[in-house]
């Protein structure tokens, strides 16, 4: 079984670390993005330190971003009206060398040996490269960095030189402020790639530079944010700095230096950022830049730090397949960008691709509620909660918003990263209003999981509150008694302005009903509550009594069927093909019907779950890296093993094998939150947000065993999946009490400190597809390789 499916590279099956073991030019840009460093806050491309110019380098913090105004070509009420975006901050990662004259580089120099890594325990990035100088002296150079924990906008960067004979080397450490330029063709016929800014971004606020240390600010044009780097040099010698050069948009140190024969010249670059707001100060940058420069530690010290952190990450959100090595690496891989992603966030949104990559603009969206909250409520509630505090501090933003579209309470803005609307494409954008539900749903499930004293009542009940407000305005009791939801797009980008959307409905149904039983809220009236207990009872959920399949709208049923002749190269469909094209069609980006059917599990029969599946997936492209995780889990649960292998595989490989040819904009950090469902809602089979935690096994047939560990209620707790039999271990400790679950239907109490198996009958198989007939037998060709 191969890792990725190239020809062109193939990275060694080890199940702790990405190895790239030969260098190849045309895969610099995605290799940019599966090698880069994060911890939330700030992320680093992974682009070469020394020896290449990179394709996208880069360094990125969350939610630091410029604005620009949003240009129509006809201008409408309530459009988006002000773009926001992630900025490229100052780059502090890039050295040059110099050996006997000859600047290194892997485009010019000859290359030796050849070794990239990044270790998924210690989070720590390396680089050693073998150089045959032209001089005659074989040079070694080895960089690591990493980014800190503790204090999050660390960056360590050691720089090793060393020759087989005596040889003079000339090395000079950049911040490198590179500015945006106009975008390029590609971007702009691709909505999945990211703008770029025409004008100059960063203002200089503050450049001061002197022997080795570097203090330095700037400020965003428009949306005046300020960003500081403060950089120390340490070297293992007595040479002192040949020269420390300041300018806006490039600071250097230099270092000319002989290297002995069997000497190891050390560079250590400590690096520390400061983001602040706009500042009425006088001194403005030189404050923002001390701040920076007093969180600096040593280089040994942050990589201590990432050490650290990822010694207790894996303690407690590992997941171990046995029997698949491959399979497991790349389940490491998107767990540790996970990680990458969200740890050390705070309250902020987690952008979609993640600090990896410019991708999506740095935009929030609905993934962080639906794809990627699971896994951090389970793992790492007080992130969760971070997450959801930063929705609530948007609700002011979100009144303001509903208001404009002419509803109650609050609607939150599709594409964001300051609350305001981002989308300048409404229909796939604005009309997205389930976004609402995804966020109730999630702090119901945080709620539920956690059992946070305080989070209802500072939280929780004003998200369910308001967005129960905007779904009992947006929609209507229609004629026939019913509750309606209008003029909606649902996760289905190819299906857009729909009446009764069916997943839109059935989310906003949960969104109502839970909304309805809050209690002690004197701003919520008896009467409102009945209203919104009146519409979920009465929600409309589209149905075609002759095939006995809940539709996916109310004339999803009366669209034509797409035509799968079209070729592979034609996809994904939103680049080839008009959006009114794709409308009028049945054809599906990613699940919509099937994904309602997964989160409100509960609602739906076996059968009803099997015939939407058996109706839906052959007609879903998977266009949307979202899809593919989904349609695993829904496999997985109907019964359908090898399918749900299937999907998984292609999902744990988005990126890894660049299946949707965009990996070089960033992780794709959803289909990775979704990854972490997949296996444990897929083919564990657990389910929550009812009276206990339930769990229907499905382990792949080819699998030794599944485990992971589960934060409930303030416990861990630990499943042992396999073939045979589950067991559950809770975590012993003084005020640990027992948790229930239910394995089948059949409830098991846990107590801690003891193991409970519970034996398992084989999983029942589904029978064969219901509409045999109603799709072309070969489907559609998968983009994703993976195993083979």
């Amino acid at each position: 079984m191969a890792l990725i499916s190239s020809d062109r590279r193939r990275f060694p099956c080890d199940p702790w670390k990405l190895v790239e073991a030969s260098h190849n030019p045309d895969d610099d840009g995605t290799m940019e993005t599966l090698m880069a460093l994060g911890n939330g806050h700030l992320g680093i491309r992974g682009s070469y330190t020394l020896g290449g110019s990179g394709v996208l380098p880069g360094t990125f913090i969350n939610g630091f971003y410029e604005t620009w105004d949003i240009k129509h070509a006809e201008n409408a009420y309530g459009f988006a009206r002000t773009g926001q975006r992630i900025v490229y901050v100052p780059d502090a990662s890039n050295f040059t060398v110099s050996i006997d004259g000859e600047q290194l580089s892997l485009a010019e120099s000859a290359v030796l040996e050849y070794r990239r890594s990044i270790d998924f325990a210690s989070g720590i990035y390396e680089c050693a490269v073998t150089w045959a100088a032209r001089s005659g002296a074989t040079v070694k150079t080895r960089v690591r960095r990493a980014v800190g924990f503790e204090a999050r906008g660390l960056l360590g960067i050691e720089l090793e030189i060393s020759a087989d004979r005596e040889v003079y080397a000339d090395v000079v450490s950049a911040v490198v402020d590179r500015q945006d330029q106009p975008a390029s063709d590609q971007a702009l016929s691709d909505p999945r790639r990211p703008g770029r800014h025409a004008d100059r971004i960063l203002q200089p606020l503050h450049l001061e530079g002197t022997d080795g240390t570097l203090h330095l600010a700037w400020e965003t044009a428009a949306s005046h944010q300020r960003v500081a780097v403060a950089v120390e040099h340490q070297i293992n010698s007595d040479v002192q700095p040949f020269e420390t050069v300041v300018a806006p948009d490039e600071s250097t140190v230099r270092y000319v230096l002989a290297i002995e024969q069997g000497e190891t010249f050390r560079l250590a670059k400590s690096v520390s950022y400061a983001v602040a707001g706009e500042s009425a100060a006088e001194d403005r940058g030189e404050e923002l830049a001390a701040t920076a420069a007093a969180a600096l530690i040593s280089v040994d010290d942050i990589f201590a730090d990432s050490t650290a952190h990822y010694r207790q990450y894996w303690d407690t959100a590992d997941i171990v397949i046995g029997g698949e090595p491959e399979l497991q690496q790349a389940v490491r891989w998107n767990l540790f960008q996970l990680a990458q992603a969200t740890s050390r966030a705070g309250v902020s949104g987690i952008p979609a691709k993640g600090v990896t990559g410019s991708g999506y603009e740095g935009h929030y969206f609905w993934d962080q509620e639906i794809y990627l909250l699971p896994y951090l409520t389970y793992t790492n509630p007080q992130a969760a909660r971070q997450v959801l505090e930063s929705r609530h501090q948007m609700l002011p933003t979100a009144r303001r918003r509903a208001a404009e579209l002419s509803v109650d309470g609050a609607l939150f803005a599709w594409r964001t990263i300051n609350g305001l609307e981002a989308s300048a494409y409404y229909a796939a954008g604005t009309a997205q209003f389930h976004i609402a539900s995804a966020i109730a749903f999630a702090a119901n499930r945080y709620e539920w999981a956690t059992e946070d004293p305080t989070f209802q009542q500072e939280i929780g009940d004003d998200l369910l509150i308001e967005t129960a407000r905007m779904w009992v305005s947006l929609g209507f009791f229609g004629k026939d008694g019913m509750f309606h939801i209008h003029g909606v797009t649902g996760p289905d980008e190819y299906t857009a302005v729909v009446n009764d959307n069916l997943y839109t409905n059935v989310m906003a149904r949960f969104n109502l009903r839970k909304a309805a039983a809050v209690k002690g809220r004197p701003d919520v009236t008896e009467r409102e509550q009945q209203v919104w207990a009146q519409a979920a009872a009465r929600m409309a959920l589209p149905y075609d009594s002759h095939l006995g399949v809940f539709s996916q709208d109310a004339d999803f049923m009366t669209l034509e069927p797409w035509d799968w002749a079209t070729p592979r190269e034609k996809y994904p469909l939103l680049l080839h093909f008009h959006p009114l094209v794709i409308y009028r069609h049945q054809v599906l980006k990613q699940a919509d019907t099937v994904l309602a059917m997964f989160l409100q599990w509960q609602d739906f029969t076996a059968e009803e779950k099997q015939r939407a599946f058996d109706f839906y997936d052959p007609i879903t492209t998977g266009d949307s890296t979202l899809s593919a995780c989904v349609q695993g889990i829904m496999a997985a649960e109907v019964g359908y093993g090898h399918t749900a292998l299937k999907h998984f595989t292609d999902a744990v490989f988005i990126d890894l094998d660049n299946t949707h040819a965009n990996t070089i904009d960033g992780v794709h950090i959803a289909s990775a939150g979704g990854i972490w469902s997949s296996l444990v809602c897929g083919f564990a089979g657990m389910r929550d947000q009812a009276d206990m935690l339930h769990f229907d096994p499905r382990l792949p047939a080819g699998w030794d065993s599944l485990s992971f560990k589960l934060t409930v209620r303030g416990v861990l707790l630990s499943v042992v999946l396999v073939q045979d039999s589950i067991t559950f271990s809770l975590a012993g400790g003084h005020d640990a009490g027992p948790l229930t679950v239910a394995v089948r239907g059949t409830t098991v109490e846990l107590i801690p400190g003891d193991d409970a198996k519970v034996a398992l009958e084989p999983a029942p198989v589904a029978s064969p597809s219901i509409f045999p007939s109603a799709f072309p037998t070969t489907g559609i060709p998968i983009i994703g390789k993976g195993l083979s």
